[in-house]
């Protein structure tokens, strides 16, 4: 059973954050929203799929320094120096917001994968990496991604990373193969975390360390974009990327040779409850889309919204919007409170939950809205395109559901009380039977 306190009923956002909130969304309505169709238009035919078109980096840049004057920057980093310095429950409350366009976090400086790898180096990183890698990233002048994924094994198991790196007069030598890495394709990206295996003979959850690999490192080839749902998400992409003798300096790894379990335990946490935070936004946003159509559209003489199950389909979204905004406040004050190693639990409930439950939504308005829905007409098929890829990021619902479970059956077998309630063996109550 997950941990809890009483203290982690209190889910209100602190008061001296909501003027902030409150700032975020005035720059989403006055700053982003009127750039994004325009943006994207400048990407359409676009000679080099893995660049920018002539004025859309210019046009984000002004955005983005627009948010850097207001102060709005790097809200993602708790407790720390290098951020703003907010609870992970008064983030949940803005990163809902900015899930709900596609450019609001990368204007605020929170995206993924920069957010969990900004998030590593500020918390093992030595002041040279940081001053080198960190201080880019802090500042939005770079992107980067983070390399764990491996086409040959199971890569939701941690311990079966293959990719090895050996230590060679004062260098990495680093040899294997990496696929869905999110973001390899943007030009911008300068560095990789990459997950490797150091040290083979050592107990299993040591064996595996995080190295920082620059893209522009002879050995490293792109040899080309995975498709998801068809699509190769360009520039951003998810690469496929091999590394053949990539030296590297032997100061570039993190924190220590046999820690990269560790570090995936750092880096994972945070990164999973941002996700599930920004989809929160994102049902949000699916159920506005469906309210639209379905009661300004008509159909058989009715608004398609008194048409069939439509009201109780708006009434399970809301209700199902609400289940998961409590869970993922809970999951974010549970954070703050127990710390990310005890919370874990939490977190890997709400991944288990929320990305699903939001697809279904996004489903459902795709079809309220008919063909239009699944067309380039609607932002519906991109925004499901991304809820179904991230049941798989951070790991799939199945291994957080065998860490909920395993939770739940270790903490049932362990107390005496739960299990004579199980039987009935309370307040001097026996049933009978098997």
């Amino acid at each position: 059973m997950a941990k809890s306190t009483p203290e982690m009923n209190n889910l209100e956002m602190s008061e001296g954050n909501k003027p902030l909130l409150n700032a975020v969304i005035r720059h989403i309505r006055d700053n982003v929203d009127p750039i994004t169709e325009e943006f994207y238009r400048l990407g359409e035919g676009r000679a080099d799929r893995w660049s920018y078109a002539p004025g859309q980096l210019e046009l984000l840049e002004s955005v983005k320094q627009k948010a850097r004057d207001a102060g709005l920057w790097n809200f993602f980093l708790p407790n720390a120096e290098t951020g703003e310095g907010l609870s992970n429950l008064d983030y949940a409350y803005i990163a809902a917001e900015l899930g709900k366009s596609p450019l609001a976090p990368e204007t605020l400086n929170c995206s993924a994968p920069d957010t969990g790898n900004m998030e590593v180096l500020e918390r093992v990183g030595t002041q040279a990496q940081k001053d080198k890698w960190l201080k880019p990233l802090l500042a939005g002048e770079i992107r980067s991604a983070f390399a764990m994924t491996e086409p040959d094994v199971a890569s939701s198991d941690a311990k079966n990373i293959s990719t090895s790196a050996v230590l060679e007069n004062g260098e990495w030598v680093i040899n294997g193969e990496k696929y869905y890495i999110s973001g390899a394709g943007d030009p911008r990206c300068k560095i990789m975390i990459v997950m490797v295996k150091t040290s083979p003979d050592a107990e299993t959850f040591r064996q595996q360390s995080q190295i920082l690999v620059p893209v522009d490192t002879p050995g490293v080839e792109i040899l080309g974009p995975m498709h998801v749902f068809g699509h190769d998400d360009a520039p951003h992409g998810h690469m496929h990327i091999k590394f053949t003798n990539v030296r590297v300096p032997e100061e570039n790894i993190l924190w220590g040779e046999g820690k990269g379990f560790e570090i995936s335990q750092v880096r994972l946490g945070p990164g999973r409850i941002h996700h599930c935070m920004r989809s929160i936004g994102q049902a949000e946003k699916a159920l506005d889309l469906l309210m639209d159509r379905a009661i300004n559209r008509k159909a058989f003489g009715k608004r398609i919204v008194d048409l069939g199950k439509n009201m109780e389909t708006i009434s399970r979204a809301r209700i199902e919007i609400e289940a998961m905004r409590l869970m993922v406040l809970k999951a974010a004050k549970a954070m703050d409170v127990l710390g990310n190693k005890e919370a874990r639990i939490w977190v890997s409930m709400i991944k288990a939950m929320v990305p699903e439950k939001v697809c279904q939504i996004i489903d459902q308005s795709m079809q309220v809205h008919g063909a239009t829905g699944i067309s380039q007409w609607s932002p519906l098929s991109a925004m499901y395109t991304g809820q179904r890829t991230l049941r798989f990021a951070d790991g799939p619902d199945e291994v957080h559901h065998h860490v909920v479970a395993r939770a739940e059956v270790s903490e049932f077998q362990e107390s005496n009380e739960r299990q004579l309630a199980a039987h009935g063996k309370t307040q001097g109550k026996v049933f009978s039977g098997p």
